[in-house]
């Protein structure tokens, strides 16, 4: 455990021989809005527990300023995410926020975190518009975006997978661009679409869009769901025996570990694309799993690093700033110049989008000694959102 220790450490560039920073007294308010009820709560408290972990890493200080943590729920309504936001700003006066799981919520804080002048690193919505149209310099990504993830998929499962794919995924924005984006890079490499269906948020039975599927016979099914939908999606999906004939390779968020931990062995064998696979060979992953599995005595999923990296962004922001908040301009410049080694790779901002530069994985679901877990298949490239 000692070893550990002193390897965390040393990855988080905390060493006795790493220069003093200026000491300041007092704290640093961070306003954290992820689900805790409804159909994302599993995502945000996974989220919660990878960010909490690696503040847990740092003392939960930085610059000499004690990192305070403000949560609200973030619910699955973005006029609830709204109202907890205004809370935050204007009762508890925090100086940043972090988290957000829906889409519709960072949409509807953006303007608002712009207004306040606090920024809000965001760690999951992936809606394109969010760094694109509606992009402003107090809203930050880590997690990436519908295009990051479902483009370079989309060529993936055309010239490897199958060329006759049915598509469905969630009735809201992020999962009508994801399937946009997959659509058009997997057409331009000669895939056919077998059919298209959405389906409602919080939906109780995936029979009937199954049924579908079935008599459509495609070779793969491309999915984009996630929490409780995902796991009965993939349930129902294998009682209608479609894991024997059917392909399914799928929106990476859909097949996390705490997911397919729920639905069993049927989900060996599907594919996923993403910016995180379980098994990445570098000493940052190794740091955050082992970290994880310590904590929390199980294997981590993509949820919890992104809320490990959403952490430690602000805390490598709040060292080039001293700690020093109340200066905008600098504290906006901090954080889009942060770079760091993160379980996913290199992680750095596009400064133009200040959206996260993504490697993208592919991933197969495998059972190992840690249970089942995403394993690396191939890295399909690195990108950044091409949309301005």
């Amino acid at each position: 455990m000692k070893t550990s220790a002193l390897f965390l450490t040393a990855l988080l560039g905390l060493s006795a021989t790493a220069p003093a920073f200026a000491q300041t007294t007092g704290s640093v308010k961070i306003g954290v809005l992820l689900p805790s009820s409804g159909v994302y709560a599993q995502l945000g408290e996974e989220g919660f527990k990878g960010l909490s972990l690696y503040l847990d890493s740092v003392g939960n200080k930085v610059a000499g300023k004690t990192i305070q943590l403000v949560r609200e729920d973030e619910g699955a309504d973005p006029a609830v995410a709204l109202s907890k936001a205004n809370k935050m700003i204007s009762s508890d006066k925090v100086d940043l926020m972090a988290g957000v799981v829906l889409t519709p919520s960072a949409y509807a804080l953006s303007s608002v975190v712009e207004k306040a002048n606090v920024p809000l690193v965001v760690f999951n919505a992936a809606g394109n518009a969010l760094t694109r149209e509606r992009k402003n310099p107090y809203v930050f990504r880590v997690s990436g975006n519908a295009w990051q993830y479902s483009n370079p998929f989309g060529r993936y499962v055309a010239s490897k997978v199958s060329k006759n794919t049915f598509l469905i995924a969630a009735d809201y924005a992020f999962g009508k661009e994801s399937v946009a984006d997959f659509k058009a890079s997997y057409a331009a490499a000669g895939g056919k679409v077998a059919g298209e269906v959405y389906t409602p948020l919080g939906s109780t039975d995936f029979s009937p869009y199954l049924a579908r599927i079935a008599a459509a016979r495609p070779a793969a099914v491309y999915a984009v769901l996630s929490g409780a939908d995902a796991v009965l999606f993939m349930k129902q999906f294998a009682q209608f025996g479609l894991n024997k004939s059917v392909k399914l390779a799928v929106f990476g968020d859909m097949t996390d570990e705490k997911f397919i931990g729920a639905v069993g062995d049927s989900a060996v064998g599907y594919l996923s694309a993403l910016p995180w696979a379980y098994d990445l060979p570098n000493d940052a992953n190794r740091a955050f799993i082992s970290a994880y599995r310590a904590k929390y005595k199980e294997a981590p999923g993509v949820f919890a690093q992104r809320g490990w990296d959403t952490a430690r962004v602000i805390v490598e922001a709040l060292k080039r700033t001293k700690g020093n908040v109340s200066n905008k301009p600098a504290l906006l410049g901090a954080l889009r110049s942060v770079s760091f080694p993160s379980p996913r790779g290199t992680f750095r901002f596009d400064s133009v989008t200040q959206n996260v530069i993504n490697p993208v994985y592919v991933r197969e679901v495998a059972r190992t000694p840690d249970g089942l877990v995403n394993r690396l298949v191939t890295t399909l490239g690195t990108y950044k959102d091409p949309g301005k």
